[in-house]
């Protein structure tokens, strides 16, 4: 097994107290699928800061998952709640060890 990283674009904050209690019931539900593949759950990503030239990316937040390859850790990515929001989507890297 390899280690993976989701890299999560878009979502957003929830904008109700029970929209956002409905929201971290559907990413605990999904990440608890996952089940033994979880690394590190991860966290959302608050204000960021670009230095240098770049335009930023609209990251929201990482986890860290074992899987097979990288075609198995993209299965597993599908399902994800941000994948519910219009700009929302997983970016899957493959993290190389050293």
């Amino acid at each position: 097994m390899a280690k993976y990283v989701f890299v999560y674009r878009g979502g957003g904050a929830p904008a109700s107290e029970e929209e956002g209690q409905k929201l971290m019931a559907a990413w605990m539900g999904w990440i608890g699928g996952l089940g033994d593949s979880v690394i590190e759950v991860g966290n959302p990503f608050g204000s960021s800061k670009t230095v240098g030239s770049g335009s930023g990316s609209g990251l929201s937040g990482y986890s860290i998952i074992d899987a097979d390859s990288l075609d198995d850790a993209a299965a597993k990515a599908d399902g994800c709640p941000v994948l519910q929001s219009p700009d929302g989507a997983v970016d899957v890297y493959e993290a190389i060890a050293m």
